[in-house]
């Protein structure tokens, strides 16, 4: 399925994966339990300047909303981080129908599909590098992303056609890319968080330094 830039909802590709969420799906028939779309602002492809790129839908977060960073801590973070520095609303409250609303910005994960134990493997991660590649090519005024984790950092920087030495991985590193600015992050997971690996200041920098990459919004 190459150019398609979201997997279907019952998208074949990663077996393991399949698996996982036919068992998901009869356990929890009011799940979403599907591939989780790329969350957009209001504006759609267009608008979009910035591209967070997380690791995989949570079991019960994204996975259970169908909505990125949806009913767990990581998204409490990332959105409130976000309307601070003016990229989203302020009206996140972990449910579909919140009136969230992102600016300039726009939410993915480097996999689609919710893995056993939010740990997908290299094969599932390379599967669905093709889905990133072709999001990224409907973003046509693409100037910034921000990875959320090293799986979604290498996943990205391989995306892009650049060799990870050229690129690595670090707490608010920022590289040039492809013509694009990239900035990685610790993972905003509640273990992260819990065991003081990245605190809610660590992330604050982390999109300062993108704000001020991208300027003021356009009015």
């Amino acid at each position: 399925m190459p150019g398609q830039a979201e997997p279907g909802r019952d998208c074949p590709l990663c077996p393991r994966l399949v698996g996982f969420r036919e068992e998901w799906r009869a356990r929890e028939p009011l799940w979403h339990n599907a591939p989780v779309p790329t969350l957009l602002p209001a504006g759609g492809h267009d608008a979009v300047e910035l591209l967070v790129v997380g690791l995989a839908p949570g079991l019960r977060g994204a996975n259970r909303t169908g909505r990125p960073f949806t009913g767990d801590y990581a998204g409490d973070l990332l959105y409130a981080t976000l309307a601070r520095f003016g990229f989203a609303n302020d009206r996140f409250a972990a449910r579909t129908d919140d009136g969230l609303e992102l600016m300039r910005t726009a939410i993915t994960n480097s996999v689609r599909c919710v893995p056993p134990e939010n740990k997908p493997v290299g094969a599932e991660i390379a599967t669905c590098r093709r889905f990133l590649d072709a999001t990224l090519a409907e973003l046509p005024k693409l100037r910034c992303i921000v990875t959320l984790g090293r799986i979604a950092h290498d996943s990205t920087v391989r995306t892009l056609g650049a060799r990870l030495a050229s690129a690595p991985f670090g707490h608010a590193a920022a590289h040039e890319v492809g013509g694009l600015q990239l900035i990685s992050s610790y993972h905003c997971s509640r273990y992260n968080t819990n065991t003081g690996r990245l605190t809610e200041a660590m992330f604050v920098d982390v999109f300062d330094k993108v704000a001020r990459f991208l300027g003021p919004q356009p009015t």
